[in-house]
């Protein structure tokens, strides 16, 4: 009698095993499961990401860095007379050096730049060449608000100072015309400057005594991934015009006239002093030019490339469980209709497939170009799982549906990772339309009875 027992035993196991709701259980346990890997393949992705950063960066060590351009700012040394009492009442005067800072009345940038791809492995980094035509005019002293007696000025050791974020790019050596007269810039790491990196001359103005000058200067330059700009001018203007098919207009102001083709861009910025964050003339030291204030005033282009592969590899992994649930769930329904059984260890195989893709995605990503990649791994893993599904269950038909089914969702998925104002829309249609389909086939299917046959 115990030999009998135990086949009834094994029977009422079974039966609870292959129940509907037992299986639908099953399969959602499965696809949490497989939220662990998944989140192993983001991490991998985000892992060769940072290294493309890390490779970026050196490069742009090696040939320069993102550039700055800070417009030329007059320091004028003024003389003060500062009072001091001793320990018996004695007054007595020193003399002290202070700074009066000017900032351009007019400033006019033109700037050609051309971008290029470096590759350092399977990386690649966009560097530029550019270059700039700088001109514009100071502005006059303003005597009576400030209360500066010009005869305290010492117009014989006049400074201009333009700043540069990396001189490492510079391919020439810099000269500027001030008022008619031509001037070597060098190098300047005075404490009194404003900028990180400056470029400085020394002008005798003695003989015109006033500020009011105009200058001009030509720089050739190289500089990595941004091409930036400090509005400095009481009128600052800027036409920047590249070859590059992605620029991303950058800062606090956007150009007032763009146009980006296939082949080339071109910007045009005109702002006033009233948006920005800098007084026109200032004594001493300013805390006006703060980091904080200087990003304020920072604007320029970025160049992008081409194909922000690992961002979209990233994309296409987050919808990893959605296509493994739906893909389950239209597995499931396959089964139901068709009467037939799916082990749950068939399940854990193409789960593990499926999880294997966004491995396939981001390796041939990294050596072809996201879309070659998409679609090679996306056929492999269709081909892959409805070949597998076609052997164990014996019915081609099944496999068939099944491919087409898979098809279309990693089709979706591509069309979405491509949009980007109407993602959110086409992804709830979408997603509607799939839970319709779920719905209308959930009605065929007889729930109470289900007959699956072992195969």
């Amino acid at each position: 009698m115990d030999t009998l027992q135990i086949p009834q035993q094994k029977s009422a196991f079974s039966q609870l095993l292959d129940s509907v709701g037992a299986k639908l259980f099953l399969i959602g346990v499965l696809t949490l499961l497989l939220l662990i890997p998944s989140s192993w393949i983001q991490m991998l992705i985000s892992e060769r990401e940072t290294r493309q950063d890390e490779a970026t960066a050196e490069i742009a060590e090696k040939w320069s860095r993102t550039q700055l351009i800070e417009s030329p700012v007059m320091q004028l040394p003024y003389k003060t007379m500062v009072k001091t009492i001793d320990a018996n009442a004695k007054i007595t005067y020193k003399e002290q050096l202070s700074t009066i800072y000017v900032l351009p009345e007019d400033l006019i940038i033109n700037s050609q730049v051309n971008p290029e791809i470096l590759h350092r492995g399977i990386f690649d980094a966009v560097v530029y060449n550019t270059t700039l035509k700088i001109s514009g005019k100071f502005s006059e002293l303003e005597l009576k608000k400030s209360g500066i007696n010009p005869e305290m000025i010492l117009w014989d050791k006049v400074k201009v100072v333009a700043g540069l974020s990396d001189f490492k790019g510079l391919k020439n050596n810099p000269s500027i015309k001030l008022a008619n007269l031509q001037y070597t810039a060098e190098p300047d790491f005075a404490t009194e400057n404003l900028f990180v990196n400056s470029l400085a001359v020394q002008a005798n103005l003695s003989t015109t005594k006033s500020s009011a000058i105009t200058f001009n200067y030509d720089i050739n330059l190289r500089g990595s991934g941004e091409l930036n700009f400090l509005h400095l001018g009481k009128s600052t203007s800027v036409d920047i015009a590249g070859n590059w098919e992605n620029p991303s207009f950058t800062g606090n102001y956007l150009p007032e006239k763009r146009n980006i083709t296939q082949k080339q861009f071109t910007g045009n910025w005109k702002m006033s002093n009233f948006n920005r964050p800098f007084p026109q003339q200032w004594e001493g030291k300013s805390n006006a030019f703060t980091p904080q204030n200087i990003e304020k005033a920072t604007f320029g282009v970025k160049f992008l490339l081409p194909v922000d592969q690992y961002q979209k590899t990233m994309r296409s992994a987050k919808y990893s469980i959605l296509i493994i649930l739906l893909s389950f769930i239209s597995l499931f329904f396959i089964e139901l209709l068709n009467k037939i059984k799916v082990n749950l260890l068939q399940y854990v195989l193409i789960g593990a497939a499926m999880i294997i893709y966004y491995t396939l995605l981001l390796s041939f990503t990294e050596q072809i170009g996201f879309a070659f990649a998409y679609l090679i791994a996306s056929i492999a893993t269709i081909i892959l799982v409805s070949s597998f599904i076609g052997a164990f269950l014996r019915n081609k038909k099944a496999a068939l549906v099944f491919a087409a089914i898979l098809s279309i969702f990693y089709g979706f998925i591509y069309v979405i990772i491509q949009l980007q104002d109407m993602a959110l829309l086409f992804g709830s249609i979408g997603l509607f339309i799939t839970v319709a389909c779920l719905m209308y086939f959930s009605v065929k299917i007889n729930w109470n009875k289900p007959e699956p046959t072992q195969i």
